[in-house]
Parts: structure tokens; sequence; C-alpha cells
């Protein structure tokens, strides 16, 4: 799917013998680029999935808010919940910029469409939205034509999805990098999301 200078993609699984994922992922389009996030509800099944929808919700209700702001509206709105992991993103197409952030454990990672321009890891900080929400500094970035963000839920075998190609279709490396990651152990995400900038 596309938004502007950005073109998105997601494949997610549910853990085995589940009904539903806890896992989900939220793309909302703002007047200068989009909100991205990546949500990790703790645990897995019915309970972990009501958890990631409150915070789906919340996300797109204050989606032009600050990173900081969106995650202490979460933070409010999941305190009878288990809570989420989560990982977000703004990204300023006109800026070419990204400002991002993370509670938990789902991954995230700045592939680099150009080999000289090191990719970059997203800085995650312990806690858990919904119970435990530590201070959060997010981080701002660059963009060039070409970089692929990367988020990944602890479903997901890290390594083995960071060191796929990122050329060619979204969709199809989205299912690629869900096949050969999956753990089976838990609920898995995997969302690309790739700037386009003025080839756009």
């Amino acid at each position: 799917m596309r938004i502007e200078a950005l073109e998105w993609s997601a494949a997610t699984a549910a853990m085995p013998g589940e009904r539903e994922s806890g896992d989900r992922h939220v793309v909302c389009k703002m007047p200068d680029g989009a909100l991205v996030a990546a949500l990790d509800g703790l645990g897995h099944g019915t309970q972990a999935a009501s958890a990631a929808l409150v915070a789906s919700s919340v996300l797109m209700h204050y989606a032009a808010a600050p990173l900081t702001t969106l995650l202490a509206h979460c933070h409010d709105a999941l305190r009878s919940t288990r809570g989420i992991a989560i990982s977000l993103a703004a990204i300023n197409t006109r800026a070419s910029s990204m400002t991002w952030a993370g509670v938990g454990n789902v991954e995230g990672l700045l592939r680099r469409a150009k080999p000289r321009i090191p990719d970059e890891k997203l800085l995650l900080r312990n806690g858990v939205v919904g119970s435990h929400l530590p201070f959060v500094q997010p981080m701002v970035t660059t963009l060039a034509p070409g970089d692929v963000l990367m988020f990944t839920t602890d479903g997901v075998a890290h390594d083995v999805v960071h060191a796929l190609p990122m050329l060619g279709a979204l969709q199809s490396i989205a299912n690629s990098a869900l096949a050969r990651g999956n753990k089976g152990t838990d609920d898995a995400l995997v969302l690309l999301v790739r700037y386009r900038g003025d080839e756009s």
C-alpha cells in the first residue's frame, strides 16, 4: 500500500493454536507523512489481542501528537489490560526525516538503500505500556529514497529477517520474512515501510 512518498506492507501470524493475534500494526496517514507503529500485546490470545486493539485505536485517534504523548495516552488506556510492547515512528516525507521510539521488545531497524550508509537500530527502553512506562527520548534520523523501516515483534527471529535483501515488492519481502523468521512459539509480525522520496 502507498501513502504519498511511502509504501508499506505487513505480514502477521497468530501463535499456533490461537484464533487471533496480539500483534498489530498501525499506519496512519498524516499531512506531512505517516505515523507507523508495531504493537505486541503481552502474551498471546484474546487478552493480548484486546490490549493491542485498544492501543491501535488510541494511536489512530491521537496520531498527530508527539510520540511521547502517544505513549502516555496508550499507557493510560491500557492500565486495565495486560499491556503492550510498542515501537513507533513519525515519518515526515517533506523533511525526509523520521522520529522513532520503542518500549519493550519490538525491534526496529532502518535498512539503508545505499551500502555506504550504515543501517540504524532503534534504541528500545525496558518497560510495558499500561504497566510501567519508562522515560522515553525519541530519536530523529534522516531518510533517503529506498530506505526501509523494519519493525518485527519477538515472535520473529530478528537476525534472519534483518539479513534479507530489501529489493523488490514489499509484500513479497514481508511474506518471505515471516515465513523464514516465524519462531512458531508466539504471535509474529513483520512491518515494512519504504521511503520513496522523489521516486514516487
